[in-house]
């Protein structure tokens, strides 16, 4: 069963940083929504919170810490570099990847430690999900969006990163409610049976 955990281990890392670089990527579109300011980025990055807990209940707190140290620092990389090729700025290029860094950490952080004794403690599958959702996504919007455009050289951004950090934040969390999170039900069912016959 550990050489099992063992081995997942890559595939969580390369699942974790692609959809970290694809979000820093879509976070440089703005766009507006009957209105409202957000980035492609509140499609993609919900996905993290679902890895995340799907890791964590499966094969452990453990795994799952160790999937953010080794996707932390490549992350932050494969972001700046593909965000400079698109001819973005450096300085945006290299903000964008550090707050990256740091809000993924950071919210991911939390949901591993602050509902893990929700985990343990309610059997209901879906009530740690979804504060997890809740709680990181507020957390992550704001220390992202302030750490890479409060008075940046992109001005549409640096103008409007508050209102966008809001919006995104509301529409990330609907989106992580309405679509993501039956979508974790039926991924937890389905591994939780791989790896229970793993152990028969």
């Amino acid at each position: 069963m550990l050489k099992k955990k063992i081995s997942l281990l890559p595939l969580l890392v390369i699942f974790h940083i692609s959809i970290i670089t694809l979000s820093n990527v879509l976070v440089s579109i703005p766009i507006e929504f009957y209105s409202f300011k957000i980035t492609w980025a509140a499609f993609s990055f919900p996905l993290i919170v679902v890895a995340t807990d799907l890791t964590i209940r499966l094969i452990g707190k453990s795994m799952a810490q160790k999937t953010i140290t080794f996707s932390f620092p490549f992350a932050i990389i494969s972001s700046i570099l593909i965000l400079y090729l698109e001819e973005n700025p450096a300085s945006v290029s290299i903000r964008i990847g550090i707050a990256s860094g740091i809000a993924y950490a950071i919210g991911v952080l939390i949901d591993i430690n602050a509902f893990q004794f929700i985990r343990e403690k309610y059997a209901s599958w879906w009530i740690a999900p979804a504060l997890s959702t809740i709680v990181s996504n507020i957390i992550d919007s704001y220390t992202f969006f302030f750490t890479a455009f409060y008075n940046s050289d992109d001005i549409y951004m640096s103008n409007n990163w508050f209102e966008i950090a809001g919006t995104q934040t509301i529409l990330k969390i609907l989106i992580g409610l309405i679509f993501f999170l039956p979508a974790y039900g039926v991924l937890l069912r389905f591994f939780s049976r791989k790896i229970n016959s793993l152990k028969n």
